[in-house]
């Protein structure tokens, strides 16, 4: 209850003489407890007798309870009969009342919420600004001890342990801390100093609190430090989806409650043009986050479509290139929901809270891709001037990111495509090897490799195996790929021994380096580099014998029938373009059903795993039991190959086969031409024995003039053979290195039309070279059963 007649009065020496009721009514002190006492035992801040005559402030005086009281005091002199002061008469009523003073109207109309506490904690003194804060009068809240004043939140806890600290240690202290208050819809920044009020005996015997709202500078470091996050949070793949997931992670909860990423479908077409449509504009939903658990404000499924109006906010942001903010009571925004709460009646967030959205669109290098939208819905604050500055940047910032994704992901679709065009699709039929391939290009960001495989019949029903690997990723090395693939063949269709097919396959990968390098030194002044590495190996199902040479290539394993599998011992010269050194070739017998596993270095080289180690799973995963070599093939990658292989992998198995002597004949020939004859009949006999009556007419043709060009031109020893494969092949085989050339005979020539004769009854014909001279053969199909 407030007293109006509560006094006192003080000698000269400062001991209280006289004590009202009102006065005990006020601070709750009886007459005989208060007088002949000094005054400054009844005061928290000792005054001093000698500046009573000039009080006209506010002090805070001791309750009989313990508590702090605050009273604004007025003193009047009392002056004896001989006109000397005797005393003061002082009158005290609760604070509250204009302060007199300049200096507490400054104290008292400050723009910053001031305060004092006693050294418990209790309110001594507001201003007007910390009681508006508060929401309370000031006479609410004088002599309370702080924790009753608030809530019991961390925030709060803090602001009580720093009063505490400042009176145990009597320092000053700086606090910042992120909290409410009673008459705030929100929560507010606050950087509030903190400092010792001292006595005249330097005690401490009170606080002095002021605080500044740095609201506006807190939400400025955090769009700062949202910025520098996105830097290192968004784009960490280049996937177009987990870069918009990314995005939608760093904008919910923080920025927004609700958020989502929609693209336009030009995106994800390998040949699409940007462009927006003139009216309703189709995006693809890509990613969508919430701050509820299971995202009910989404009204479109992840992956699904959704058209938009032209009115509509996203596609005002995708038109203007500039961010768009809605708030609620607005006709945009009540038409944006409206349309989002009639696709998804059973999402009841938007109805209820949302009251402010953002669109912004997603572009990059001019283009425009996309949108996000953000929605606030338990977040109070709508989004404002700096919100969009923000969002504009982020998504400028992810734009990039997705633009990168996507282009990587068209370079990639790209490059797999003309990689899957230049491998072999259906290998070429031939009875040498069984075989089963895979091929696995990699999903690092490097891009596609230039790994590759084939198959090449050769003459003779050999067969030539190969696998290469060409340095760098991307669309460059398939087609530097492409380039070796079709050399490799032209070179394989002459028919040469592995150690010279490479050293000619050298030469041309020096030659291309040659060229990419001047071509890139002329365009950007940087050298670009080449090189390649390969195995070919020839089986020849009649000999069971495997020749082959390595480029910088790892060795084949080979898995013989007995079960046991092994690294084949050869010796791998250089890689292709470096030259230097010569090319050694490795000759083995290999018994008829062994597997030859040709592979890439993918399969086995990874940088947290020992080579030796993984060959070794190489020979072991071989040797495993499997019924088809398909399936071997799968075991294989299953058990070698990386968890996440940082490179191509191309694996080949070859299962060989034999000729019987059953399916092949050989004659020794005289270098006589009388010999002629007895080769034709001895042809014709055996393809009787065959079966093969019907190709007997060719044959001898061929035979007769094969033969006889061997022992007129060639050398001895002279040899003819015949193989049944899956055509019939005639071959003969000489001592001489001089090779016969295909010519038209003039009218009056008496030679010289033989071969041509042989070139058109026969499939195909042609020539190789051997360790000992020269074999000319020649296939006819054979006659149907």
């Amino acid at each position: 209850m407030v007293q109006h007649d509560a006094t006192a009065i003080v000698d000269v020496r400062g001991v209280v003489r006289a004590w009202s009721d009102g006065a005990r009514d006020l601070v709750g002190y009886a007459v005989e407890e208060v007088v002949n006492r000094p005054a400054h035992e009844l005061l928290v801040e000792d005054i001093g007798a000698d500046t009573v005559a000039n009080l006209s402030g506010v002090v805070v005086m001791r309750h009989r309870d313990g508590s702090s009281l605050p009273l604004r005091l007025s003193a009047c002199a009392l002056i004896d009969e001989s006109g000397e002061r005797s005393g003061y008469v002082i009158t005290a009523d609760p604070a509250g009342h204009p302060e007199p003073t300049l200096a507490g109207q400054a104290f008292q109309q400050a723009s910053l919420p001031m305060s004092v506490f006693d050294t418990t904690q209790h309110y001594i003194r507001l201003n007007d600004r910390a009681c508006r804060i508060m929401g309370v009068p000031e006479e609410a809240l004088l002599g309370q001890h702080f924790p009753e004043s608030v809530e019991d939140r961390p925030a709060h806890r803090g602001w009580l342990d720093h009063l505490r600290q400042v009176v145990d240690t009597g320092r000053p202290v700086r606090y910042e801390s992120f909290t409410g208050a009673p008459a705030l819809n929100r929560e507010h920044s606050w950087t509030t100093d903190m400092w010792p009020l001292r006595d005249a005996d330097g005690e401490v015997h009170a606080v002095g609190i002021a605080s500044f709202d740095s609201t506006e500078q807190y939400w400025a470091r955090q769009r700062l430090a949202l910025l520098n996050e996105a830097a290192a949070s968004i784009g960490t793949t280049l996937d177009v989806v987990r870069t918009a997931e990314e995005l939608i992670e760093l904008l919910v909860p923080r920025y927004a409650d609700f958020a989502s990423v929609d693209l336009l479908e030009w995106v994800f077409q390998a040949e699409g043009l940007p462009d927006i449509p003139a009216r309703e504009i189709v995006l693809r939903r890509v990613a969508h986050g919430s701050g509820t658990k299971g995202t009910p404000e989404a009204a479109v499924h992840v992956g699904d479509t959704d058209t938009y109006s032209p009115l509509s906010p996203p596609a005002k942001a995708l038109r203007s290139g500039r961010a768009v903010v809605s708030q609620a009571g607005e006709p945009d925004f009540v038409r944006w929901v409206a349309a989002r709460n009639a696709r998804s009646p059973a999402g009841r967030a938007y109805r209820v809270g949302a009251h402010s959205m953002l669109a912004a669109p997603l572009r990059a290098r001019g283009t425009t891709l996309g949108v996000v939208v953000a929605v606030r819905i338990a977040n109070p604050e709508d989004f404002g001037e700096d919100d969009t500055v923000l969002a504009e940047d982020l998504a400028s910032r992810a734009a990039v990111c997705i633009d990168n994704a996507r282009r990587f992901a068209r370079e990639r679709a790209t490059a797999l495509a003309l990689q899957h065009s230049l491998l072999p699709r259906g290998l070429p039929g031939q009875a040498a090897v069984e075989v089963a391939h895979r091929y696995l290009p990699s999903d690092s960001l490097a891009g596609i490799g230039g790994d590759w495989f084939d198959v090449i019949p050769l003459s003779g029903s050999r067969v030539a195996l190969v696998v290469g690997d060409v340095v760098g990723h991307g669309i460059p090395s398939t087609a530097t790929m492409g380039r070796l693939c079709t050399a490799v063949r032209t070179l394989a269709d002459v028919d040469l021994p592995p150690d010279e097919l490479l050293t000619h396959l050298d030469d041309l990968v020096t030659h291309l380096d040659d060229l990419v390098t001047h071509l890139a030194s002329d365009e950007s002044g940087e050298v670009a580099e080449l090189g390649a590495t390969c195995l070919y190996a020839v089986y020849d199902p009649v000999s069971r014998r495997l020749n082959l040479a390595a480029a910088g290539h790892p060795a084949p394993a080979v898995l013989l029938p007995d079960g046991s599998a092994t690294l084949v011992e050869m010796t791998a010269g250089p890689p292709l373009g470096v030259g230097g050194l010569p090319f050694e070739a490795a000759e083995l017998e290999l018994p008829a059903g062994s597997v030859l596993a040709l592979y890439t270095d993918g399969l086995i080289e990874d940088r947290d795993r020992d080579v030796d180690h993984a060959t070794a799973e190489l020979c072991r995963a071989l040797s495993a039991s499997a019924d088809t070599l398909d399936t071997l093939c799968d075991g294989v990658l299953k058990a070698v190959l990386p968890e996440e292989p940082g490179d191509d992998v191309a694996l080949l198995l070859a299962r060989t086969r034999a000729l019987g002597a059953d399916q092949v004949a050989t004659w020794d020939i005289t270098p006589d031409p009388e010999h002629v004859a007895a080769a034709r009949q001895a042809a014709t006999e055996q393809l009787t024995a065959w079966g093969l009556d019907e190709a007997a007419f060719v044959t001898e043709l061929v035979v007769s003039e094969l033969v006889t060009n061997a022992i007129r031109y060639g050398a001895p020893p002279i040899q003819l053979r015949l193989i049944r494969d899956r055509t019939l092949i005639c071959e003969v085989s000489d001592g001489s290195s001089t090779s016969p050339h295909l010519r038209r005979a003039h009218a009056y020539d008496e030679g010289g039309r033989g071969l041509l004769l042989v070139a058109q009854l026969t499939h195909r014909w042609g020539s190789r070279q051997t360790g000992r001279g020269k074999t000319i053969w020649a296939e006819q199909p054979l006659p149907p059963d």
